[in-house]
């Protein structure tokens, strides 16, 4: 199979064209991830569901001009790829936070073999998903929706849209996603785990933009961008933080009403608080720093 050449981006490049470019690298960061994940390799796991994590958030991005009849299915399909991918990662994230919490204790370790089977059974779950025809079907067909869906004849504002300079286009998007955001972060203080979660796949998804148009750093538009980044990923790491915590008590929780020795040393009132404080300040001077202006 032929494989196209992947450009980098410019300011003036034609949105569908970058959609392209963005689409075709998380696509082959997804697949040349999937033999070492299909053999167990943690950070293979992690780069792996990074990788899906992006497409979905390049597919959402350019969502007004590639929405078509296949869009949905893909998404969903996605979706579904992400669901095993996610069980495996939370429990390495988790033996890795126990291991931290415990360094010290290493009496209270005996427990670990539970977690590493529960591991053990997520991972082949997640082998068999990896290696199914469903798996298969699903990176042709979106490798083929890419190049040539439905999306890319569509006439009307589509069309207009997918002809639209890239730097324009992503201003605008990106200005808008971070308003959301803002708006949303400014309860963060009386948020819950669950609303907390929202927030950071927001988070997530704005920083994820960023990173994908990396090449247009250099135009004037972008210039903030790193600056941006820099307080993005700092409340995403503390957003990121709390959230592993809320999953290692869920996790910790399961496996004890299985009768499992699970101490619950996940959440700890300090940690949350100073953690909640990072990402409140980090959000000020996100705010402070506007950006995305046009």
């Amino acid at each position: 199979q032929r494989r196209h050449p992947i450009p980098r981006l410019n300011a003036t490049m034609a949105c569908d064209t970058a959609f392209r470019v963005i689409a075709r690298r998380c696509h082959g960061n997804l697949t040349a991830n999937h033999d070492a994940t299909c053999r167990g390799d943690p950070v293979a796991v992690h780069q792996m569901r990074i990788a899906l994590t992006r497409l979905r958030t390049a597919i959402l991005f350019f969502s007004p001009m590639v929405a078509d009849t296949e869009s949905n299915r893909l998404r969903d399909e996605l979706k579904w790829l992400n669901g095993p991918l996610g069980a495996v990662r939370d429990l390495d994230v988790a033996i890795e936070r126990l291991r931290e919490i415990n360094k010290q204790r290493p009496q209270k370790r005996s427990y670990y073999r539970s977690w590493n089977e529960k591991r053990a059974d997520s991972h082949r779950l997640l082998a068999r998903t990896l290696r199914s025809a469903r798996y298969r079907r699903l990176v042709k067909s979106t490798s083929g929706w890419v190049e040539n869906g439905p999306w890319s004849i569509k006439k009307g504002k589509q069309a207009k849209e997918r002809a639209s300079p890239i730097a324009a286009y992503s201003a605008r998007q990106l200005r808008r996603w971070q308003q959301k955001l803002l708006k949303k972060s400014r309860k963060l203080a009386d948020m819950g785990a669950e609303k907390r979660h929202w927030l950071r796949l927001l988070n997530k998804k704005l920083s994820y933009s960023i990173e994908l148009l990396e090449d247009l750093f250099r135009d004037k538009r972008f210039s903030r961008q790193q600056d941006a980044l820099k307080h993005l990923r700092r409340a995403q790491r503390s957003l990121g933080q709390l959230n592993d915590d809320a999953k290692g008590q869920s996790l910790a929780a399961s496996l004890q009403r299985d009768g499992v020795p699970a101490p619950v040393q996940f959440l700890g009132h300090k940690r949350q608080k100073r953690l909640l404080r990072t990402a409140a300040a980090a959000y000020r001077k996100l705010a402070a720093l506007r950006p995305f202006r046009s």
